[in-house]
């Protein structure tokens, strides 16, 4: 069996790790580019100024996606290009890139899916409070109101935030990314339920402003629990972890998940929190704002922890055995957690599953031959790509994969160090060479996955 008829095959990527032109054009600054430019926080002194120059060479890369046959490509919106103070003067060349870009995609055939906010958040803002301020979700929905406006009118697949919990824990409270803060744990509550705000008005704003029918959802990536074995006991605890609050502090999924899917804080997570918890940020009416309805879940899947129970009935995390396999970043190959995890999530929110982001760095270099041979990004995609066929064989409503990411980019915190792409990207030339995995996900789209 194949995919299902209409299912999106697609590539990600995100503004700030591709497009570049960081001064150009009336675009004001990110917080990513402060943090970028301070001397330590980034691999090398790597800066997002240039990136792959996606910006200037944008026709270029869609003409490759339309070589690999992508049905779909998610994007995100860079603020501070479309509003360089946050709120107020709309920069219309900021508007027009993207506009361009949608019409390039679309005459290409490839559908745009359009992230909101995948981290670069304007300092403009941050200047403001940031998420500490309850303001920010008037803002993002004012944002989100110019985009719409903007764009809707050929784009009909949305996701608000990406990731808010890698933007929130480690930008806001362990310091490695940007802004680079150490915040409570009772402050990250409150940027949690700002941001939840904001995503709720959003959708909102996208329902009543769409000019087309909008499907929207947004992206966690999940802590992801795989049963060591496939006894009910253990696939028990395994889903317990997964749908726990209280797991793994203020980053379990209980906090990222349950609010926005069910309009509420994990009873769990409030309880381990005990006084820290600041229930005076959640005013009358702020749940029924944040938990709007949405068509889909967005998930970012790379990698789990293996779960077994214990004699009481609860879970534990069963350590790594020596030699494990893992990529160029250390972390873990565990190809079931693209089975188990929209299998749970699926029964738990019951909502349709795409997936939004998976993909492996790895030590990529031009071979003698002029090709790039990354034999182990093509084994990585087929076994997580066969669990998630598995998955949509047991009846999970799949509707698509969105391999991360279309270029090598810049990867954040660790700079230029990694490589995720199926395209390699040369950054003293801005050459583009297609991979060889390039080539076997191309197969994969025509055949809609009956190959695998």
């Amino acid at each position: 069996m194949s995919f299902p008829k209409k299912f999106f095959w697609g590539a990600a990527s995100a503004s700030y790790q591709i497009e570049g032109a960081a001064f150009e054009d009336g675009r004001s600054l990110s917080v990513w580019d402060t943090f970028s430019h301070t001397a330590g926080k980034v691999k090398n002194g790597d800066t997002g100024d240039i990136a792959c120059d996606h910006y200037h060479r944008f026709r270029e890369d869609v003409a490759l996606m339309k070589e690999l046959g992508l049905k779909a490509y998610r994007f995100s919106i860079s603020w501070p290009r479309v509003l360089p103070d946050g709120t107020g003067k709309v920069n219309e060349a900021g508007i027009k890139f993207y506009s361009d870009l949608v019409d390039e995609l679309l005459k290409a055939g490839i559908e745009p899916f359009i992230t909101l906010f995948h981290w670069d958040l304007p300092k403009a803002i941050y200047d403001r409070g940031g998420w500490r301020n309850r303001e920010i979700a008037d803002w993002f929905a004012e944002y989100t109101k110019v985009i719409v406006d903007a764009l809707s009118d050929r784009v009909r697949f949305w996701m608000t935030l990406n990731e808010p919990l890698c933007h929130i824990m480690l930008g806001h409270h362990t310091g490695h990314h940007a802004p680079g803060e150490k915040a409570s744990d009772k402050e990250i509550v409150q940027m949690i339920h700002h941001m939840n705000l904001a995503h709720g008005k959003a959708v909102k704003i996208i329902r009543n402003y769409a000019k087309t029918p909008a499907v929207i959802g947004f992206v966690p990536n999940p802590s992801t629990g795989i049963p060591l074995t496939d006894t009910k006991e253990d696939i028990e605890a395994a889903k317990a972890y997964t749908y726990s609050g209280a797991a793994r502090g203020l980053f379990s999924n209980g906090w990222w998940l349950d609010p926005i899917l069910l309009g509420k804080y994990p009873k769990d997570g409030i309880e381990a929190m005990g006084e820290d918890f600041p229930a005076d940020v959640i005013k009358e009416g702020d749940m029924e704002i944040i938990s709007q309805k949405l068509d889909f879940l967005g998930l970012n899947l790379y990698f789990g922890t293996f779960i077994s129970h214990d004699k009481s009935g609860g879970f534990y995390e069963v350590p790594k055995k020596p030699g494990y396999p893992i990529n160029a970043l250390k972390w873990p190959v565990t190809p079931q957690i693209m089975y188990y995890m929209p299998k749970f999530l699926y029964e738990k929110y019951n909502l349709p599953i795409i997936i939004a982001e998976n993909g492996i760095s790895l030590p990529d270099w031009v071979s003698l031959d002029g090709k790039v041979h990354d034999p182990n990004r093509i084994d990585y995609m087929h076994r997580y790509l066969r669990e998630l066929k598995r998955a949509s064989e047991e009846g999970v409503d799949i509707r698509g994969y969105f391999a991360w990411s279309i270029l090598d980019n810049y990867e954040w915190a660790e700079g230029y160090n990694e490589r995720f792409g199926l395209i390699y990207v040369d950054y003293e030339t801005q050459k583009r060479i297609p991979k060889d995995s390039f080539y076997w996900y191309k197969d994969v789209i025509a055949s809609n996955g009956a190959n695998l």
